[in-house]
C-alpha cells in the first residue's frame, strides 16, 4: 500500500472518529447537550485528533528514518572490495543499485525470479521496462537491488500495519475517554495553538537556518581571504584554479564594484518606480472614477505578473539598442547594456509594487479624516498632502521598502540589461553588475565548496542580507518617527 493511500485511509478513520465522538458525547447525556462541558463537535474533534495525529507522526518519523536504515542494510551486504572503493565510487554504486531496484519494481514475479540467474541479461530486461543502464550490472549489484526491494516492501507492509493499528487503538482510546466532564474544547484548542505555533516557527527556523549557513561558510571564506580585502577592495577578479589542485586564494575579491553596481541600479529603478507608482496610487484612490479605477488598476498590476526574464529580453533586444541609437543622435555614447537601461526597465517592473500597495493603504485611511479636512475648508490637494499621505506614510514606506528589496535582489534584468562587468563608475551610460549576478556566476558549473572562488558567494549573500536588514531597521525608524496616530 502506497503512503498516499495510507494517509487517505487514516484521514478517513479520523472522520469516522469524529462521528463516533460526536455521537458518544450526545448519548452520554441522553441528548441534553447543555450538560456537556464542551459542544459536541469538540468531542468529535478530540477523537479525530487522537485517531490521526499519532499515526501521521509515525508516518513522518518512519519516512525520515527508513531511507537511512535501508541504505545501511544494503551497504552491509556489499562485497569488501566495493566498500574499499573511494567515497564517490561507492555513491555511484549505490545510485546504480537504486536504478536497478526502480526497474525491478516494474517486473512481473517471473521476470523478477530470472534476475537471480547470473546468465540473465539484466540490462536488456530493464531497458525493456524503460530503465536504461550504461553497462550490464554486476551480480552483486543485482542481488543488492533485490534485497533493497524486499526490505522496502517489508518496511512498507510493517508501516501500514503499524500506522493502521496505532490509528485504531488511539481511536478507541479517545472514544472511551469521551464523557460529560471531559474538557475536550481545551484539549482541541491546545492542539490548534500548538499547530499555529509550529507554523510560525517554520518561518523563524528557516530564516535562522539560512543565516547560519551563510555565516559559517562566510567564516570559512574569511579564513582564506582577509575581510578587509573583501570589504574595501576595488577590484573583482576571482580567478578559478583547476579543480582539486589548490585551495589557496586566487584573484581579487573586492566587494565595492558589486555593491556600487547594486545600489546604483536600484537607485535609478526607485527614481522611476516611486514617483510613478505613488502618483498613480493617489490618482486611482482620490481622483479616478470607479469605472477608470476598475480598468486601470488591473492593467497596471499586469506588469507584476510578467516574468523578469521577459523584461530582460525586452531591455536587451529593444530598449537597450533604442537607447543607444537615441544617445548617438544626441551625441552621447550610451552602451546598450548600461546602468540606465537596467534601471529604467527595472523601475517599470517595480511600479505595480509601489502603486498597488500604496493605493490599498491610502484607501484604508478613514473617510472621517477627509471629511474633517474638507469641513475646515481645505482643498482636495491640500487634504491629500497634509492629511492622507501623512496618515498613510507607514504603508507607503513599506511599499517603497518592498520595491527596494525587490530591486536589490533582481538578477535576470541585470544580467541581460546591465552586463556582467564589475565597474566603479558614476557614468550611467556604462555597464556594471550586481551582487546577485556574481552569486549566480560563482555557483554555476561543477564546483568544490572548499575554494574561495566558490565560498565568496556566501560572503556576498551575507553582505546582501546585512544590507537588507539595515534597510528594514532604517525604514522602521522612519515610520516610528513620522507616524501619526488617530483615535
Amino acid at each position: 500500500m502506497s503512503t498516499t493511500i495510507l494517509v487517505l485511509i487514516i484521514l478517513a478513520l479520523g472522520v469516522v472518529g469524529w462521528v463516533l465522538g460526536n455521537w458518544r458525547a450526545r448519548t452520554s447525556v441522553n441528548g441534553k447537550t447543555s450538560a456537556l462541558h464542551s459542544r459536541p463537535g469538540y468531542y468529535g474533534a478530540y477523537v479525530l485528533l487522537w485517531t490521526t495525529l499519532p499515526a501521521l507522526l509515525l508516518l513522518i518519523l518512519w519516512s525520515a528514518i527508513s531511507p537511512t536504515v535501508v541504505s545501511s542494510m544494503v551497504s552491509s551486504r556489499l562485497p569488501e572490495t566495493v566498500l574499499a572503493r573511494p567515497e564517490q565510487t561507492r555513491a555511484l554504486t549505490m545510485s546504480t543499485i537504486g536504478m536497478i531496484e526502480k526497474g525491478l519494481t516494474r517486473l512481473s514475479s517471473e521476470e523478477l525470479d530470472k534476475t537471480a540467474d547470473p546468465a540473465t541479461d539484466v540490462k536488456a530486461l530493464l531497458l525493456s521496462k524503460g530503465v536504461p543502464l550504461a553497462v550490464n550490472p554486476e551480480p552483486f549489484a543485482v542481488d543488492a537491488a533485490r534485497f533493497q526491494l524486499a526490505v522496502k516492501n517489508s518496511s512498507q507492509l510493517l508501516l501500514t500495519a503499524s500506522a493502521l493499528g496505532l490509528s485504531l487503538f488511539c481511536m478507541a482510546f479517545g472514544f472511551f475517554q469521551v464523557g460529560p466532564k471531559l474538557r475536550s474544547r481545551n484539549a482541541v484548542e491546545s492542539v490548534a495553538l500548538a499547530g499555529l505555533l509550529g507554523c510560525s516557527m517554520v518561518a523563524i527556523l528557516t530564516t535562522l537556518g539560512i543565516v547560519l549557513s551563510m555565516l559559517f561558510e562566510s567564516i570559512h571564506f574569511f579564513s582564506m581571504v582577509p575581510i578587509t580585502d573583501f570589504l574595501f577592495g576595488t577590484v573583482w577578479d576571482p580567478r578559478f584554479s583547476a579543480a582539486g589542485t589548490t585551495n589557496e586564494a586566487g584573484g581579487q575579491f573586492g566587494l565595492l564594484p558589486l555593491l556600487w553596481g547594486t545600489l546604483y541600479i536600484s537607485l535609478v529603478a526607485l527614481l522611476v518606480a516611486v514617483p510613478v507608482g505613488l502618483f498613480s496610487a493617489v490618482y486611482m484612490s482620490e481622483y479616478a472614477s470607479s469605472k477608470i479605477r476598475l480598468t486601470t488598476k488591473p492593467l497596471l498590476e499586469i506588469l507584476a505578473g510578467i516574468p523578469t526574464i521577459v523584461y530582460g529580453f525586452f531591455a536587451l533586444i529593444t530598449f537597450g539598442p533604442l537607447l543607444r541609437d537615441a544617445g548617438a543622435l544626441a551625441g552621447l555614447s550610451i552602451s546598450a547594456t548600461s546602468v540606465l537601461t537596467a534601471g529604467l526597465i527595472m523601475g517599470v517592473m517595480l511600479i505595480p509594487f509601489v502603486s498597488s500597495l500604496s493605493d490599498d493603504i491610502i484607501n484604508a485611511v478613514p473617510q472621517s479624516l477627509r471629511e474633517g479636512s474638507y469641513g475646515l475648508g481645505a482643498t482636495q490637494s491640500e487634504t491629500i498632502k497634509r492629511v492622507i499621505l501623512p496618515a498613510a506614510l507607514p504603508g507607503i514606506v513599506g511599499a517603497i521598502l518592498l520595491a527596494a528589496s525587490r530591486a536589490i535582489g533582481e538578477t535576470m534584468i541585470v544580467v541581460l540589461a546591465a552586463g556582467i562587468a564589475p565597474n566603479l563608475t558614476l557614468n550611467p551610460f556604462e555597464p556594471v553588475t550586481t551582487i546577485t549576478v556574481k552569486i549566480v556566476s560563482q555557483l554555476t558549473g561543477d564546483l568544490e565548496f572548499n575554494s574561495p572562488q566558490t565560498l565568496v558567494a556566501f560572503a556576498l549573500g551575507l553582505t546582501l542580507f546585512v544590507f537588507t536588514l539595515a534597510l528594514n531597521i532604517y525604514a522602521l525608524y522612519i515610520v516610528r518617527k513620522y507616524r501619526e496616530q488617530y483615535e
